[in-house]
């Protein structure tokens, strides 16, 4: 029963990722009408997203502390119930502020996703899957912007925007009732049987957690923080802009759109599970911790930069191409970047390490996004292409000089 079981925990993560992808690309893919009703320009747009990633960033540490203090059930619970009734609350936004309040809800409660889906990993796979479990759930992040667009604008035009937020926002609650009837952690889960509960650990009692003050202490935390500040950024273009980009710079109308922004993210999901499963098997063939994962964080890098070619394309073909050359990086990257606070901390401290990378993945986001608004406004997205060619590359520098060999550290 184990076997299958673990899969089952972790296809329900990737569930709720899908989910939170869902009810995130919403504002992102209908952007073309909100920005011409509510009359924004491309800064105010930006302002609208950089809510959400106040919010986002913020949450990060915060859900990671909150899952390492309550456990993987309760957090999970209200991550998802925060995020899913914000979802549907953006239905009653008649002006910007309203979406902009509504968006900094939804930004609390969804980073909560991220590092419960690393202690889910941590709980339930040996250090060899870890990656490709990663992967599994990353891979919801993909697939969730694949089905997004499709779906939101088949509901909108059949039930209008403030219908397509309230059925998206309560997908989270039919999710709950699955979580909250099959999780329960493995030293104590029903559906195992003793001799096989025996071969998990019970948790740490909360004297074991290490402070945030402790961890910051270390290196390899800095590196993954500022890993993700350098390099998130690129994912985060892609999921508020690409909408808007198709349709103000190729002409293409929203319904050719949301079948064009598949391409990009069904390629990403390609590259999350390539990146989990390919750091599986060189495992498995003996390679080190340290080798694999630095191996494939590089490749994702340099995958990234090729999206500096969408500077120099001659029509949305080849400009998606180079989009898909990234997102596929980034998935790739990031999957293997986010086993690394398993790969360095002991269990009871992996979700606050967690959560402080997506500290930096917010805050580094955030930034960039209220200046792509800007840089957009004044000269166009060639600049912004550019840049997000070069971020990965210093990202991936400054990880592996201050991550050191990737091994488990001491935590006193």
């Amino acid at each position: 029963m184990y076997p299958s079981l673990r899969w089952l925990m972790i296809g329900l993560v990737f569930l709720a990722t899908l989910i939170n992808f869902i009810d995130r690309q919403t504002v992102a893919t209908l952007a073309p009408i909100i920005t011409k009703e509510l009359n924004l320009t491309n800064t105010e747009y930006a302002a609208i997203a950089s809510w959400f990633l106040a919010a986002y960033s913020a949450s990060h540490a915060l859900s990671g502390r909150l899952y390492d203090r309550v456990g993987l059930k309760n957090g999970f619970a209200f991550s998802i119930t925060l995020w899913s009734i914000a979802a549907m609350a953006h239905a009653a936004a008649r002006s910007a502020g309203a979406l902009s309040a509504f968006r900094f809800l939804l930004g609390l409660g969804e980073a909560g996703n991220w590092p419960g889906a690393a202690k889910v990993c941590t709980e339930w796979f040996s250090v060899k899957e870890r990656a490709f479990a990663m992967s599994i759930f990353n891979s919801g992040a993909a697939l969730g912007n694949v089905i997004a667009a499709p779906l939101i604008v088949l509901l909108q035009q059949s039930f209008g925007w403030q219908a397509t937020f309230l059925i998206t926002g309560s997908l989270g609650f039919v999710w709950l009732l699955l979580w909250l009837w099959i999780y329960q952690p493995p030293a104590s889960h029903r559906w195992l049987r003793p001799e096989q509960r025996a071969v998990f650990q019970a948790p740490a009692p909360r004297a074991a957690r290490t402070p945030w003050r402790s961890l910051m202490r270390h290196p390899p935390v800095w590196g993954i923080v500022l890993a993700r500040f350098f390099t998130d950024p690129v994912w985060w273009l892609y999921l508020n802009w690409l909408p808007l980009y198709l349709t103000r710079v190729h002409g293409l109308d929203l319904k050719t759109v949301a079948g064009f922004t598949v391409i990009p993210f069904l390629v990403s999901d390609v590259g999350s599970l390539s990146g989990g499963g390919l750091a599986a098997v060189l495992l498995g063939r003996g390679w080190t911790v340290n080798a694999t994962r630095k191996t494939l964080i590089v490749i994702g890098a340099l995958c990234m930069a090729c999206g500096c070619g969408v500077i120099f394309s001659r029509n949305v073909y080849e400009a998606l191409a180079w989009m898909s050359a990234a997102t596929f990086g980034f998935q790739f990257w990031v999957n293997n970047v986010q086993t690394l606070p398993s790969d360095y901390f002991a269990p009871e401290s992996v979700g606050s390490v967690a959560g402080m990378g997506g500290l930096g993945a917010g805050l580094g986001a955030l930034l960039f996004t209220m200046s792509t608004g800007w840089l957009v406004d004044h000269f166009g997205y060639g600049p912004v292409l550019a840049i997000c060619a070069v971020l990965p590359l210093i990202g991936t520098a400054l990880l592996f000089a201050l991550g050191g060999r990737v091994q488990q550290r001491s935590e006193g």
